[in-house]
């Protein structure tokens, strides 16, 4: 049996951040950048009035499907395959209308990825990879926690701005950093 690596779509192989900060700056006729984030999250920085307008865009029919692709994730994830069984796995639950959405996403930039290894969760502690690619740190320890008689599992941290100051896990910061930890 192959090892499994699970990754995580938004934040990881799809900018979605990217796509709150376009539409954003364009609502409010701010300037809020990646940099500006560094250690927080848009949360963090935005003035409470604006969240609910925030929290809508990703219920826009669109928001999903508009999602810029992470440089070199589909090149090195078509790689990974010939060594691992590859799973993308989303907290779609969060969002439940955007399974739609994501699954067409996915079909788009990733037709490689067949639909039987797309996973639409919550918590990510129910996937039973050995390899768990996430920017964020809450699931990737639910993912670690391992039962009894389980292997044990490892979270691997996607840098993103907001999680610029994590530690506790191994950290890549791009695709290039998961091509070389997983293919030399």
């Amino acid at each position: 049996m192959r090892p499994i690596i699970c990754v995580d779509m938004d934040e990881v192989i799809a900018d979605a951040l990217g796509e709150h900060l376009l539409r954003y700056n364009r609502d409010f006729g701010a300037n809020i950048t990646a940099e500006d984030l560094r250690g927080r999250w848009l949360w963090d920085v935005i003035p409470p009035d604006h969240e609910p307008t925030v929290a809508q865009y990703m219920l826009t029919e669109d928001f999903f499907s508009v999602l810029g692709v992470f440089p070199e994730s589909q090149r090195v994830l078509e790689r990974l395959q010939s060594r691992y069984d590859i799973f993308i796995a989303t907290a779609a639950m969060e969002v439940p209308s955007s399974f739609t959405p994501k699954f067409n996403w996915l079909a788009r930039h990733f037709p490689f990825i067949p639909t039987s290894h797309i996973v639409f969760c919550g918590d990510k502690s129910i996937l039973r990879g050995d390899y768990l690619i996430d920017d964020n740190p809450r699931q990737l320890e639910r993912f670690e926690r391992t039962r009894e008689g389980e292997a044990r599992r490892e979270g691997i941290l996607f840098t993103s701005p907001a999680n610029a100051n994590v530690t506790g896990f191994r950290r890549v910061n791009n695709w290039l950093d998961v091509e070389k930890t997983f293919l030399g």
